[in-house]
């Protein structure tokens, strides 16, 4: 029997694959904001599980705690994730991004980013 190596940590994969498998569930579902938001929430995800593939068990239970809280979906009724869940969700994941120190990782909603340069306005005389 070969063992194939990848590099990860046997939990890692499973957890992507939860984090994959709750984001294809939700774009049958879900459209516009909300969809972007889970699909913003799910990379996030990703890079926190492979970013602490190697580290200590404390930081690797955050992440997990993470994960499994945007899959449960404990506030949801019903197939689909409410917003209020995503908002949640959201809450969640960029706690454990800040406590792990990837503010690069942090998941912000349309509202939250910086607004385009404002357009020049146009004097008419």
């Amino acid at each position: 029997m070969t063992v194939e190596e990848r590099g990860f940590e046997p939990g890692t994969d499973v957890l992507i694959r939860k984090v994959d498998s709750h984001l294809a569930a939700l774009r049958a579902g879900l459209h516009g904001p909300e969809l972007e938001l889970a699909e913003r929430l799910a990379r996030c995800l990703r890079e926190l599980v492979i970013a602490t593939a190697q580290a200590s068990a404390a930081d690797r239970g955050q992440v997990r705690a993470a994960v499994h809280y945007f899959v449960l979906r404990r506030e949801s009724r019903g197939r689909l994730l409410s917003v209020r869940s995503l908002a949640a969700a959201q809450r969640v994941v960029n706690k454990v991004a800040r406590q792990l120190g990837r503010p690069d990782l942090l998941v912000e909603t349309r509202r939250d980013r910086p607004a385009r340069e404002p357009a020049a306005d146009v004097v008419l005389r």
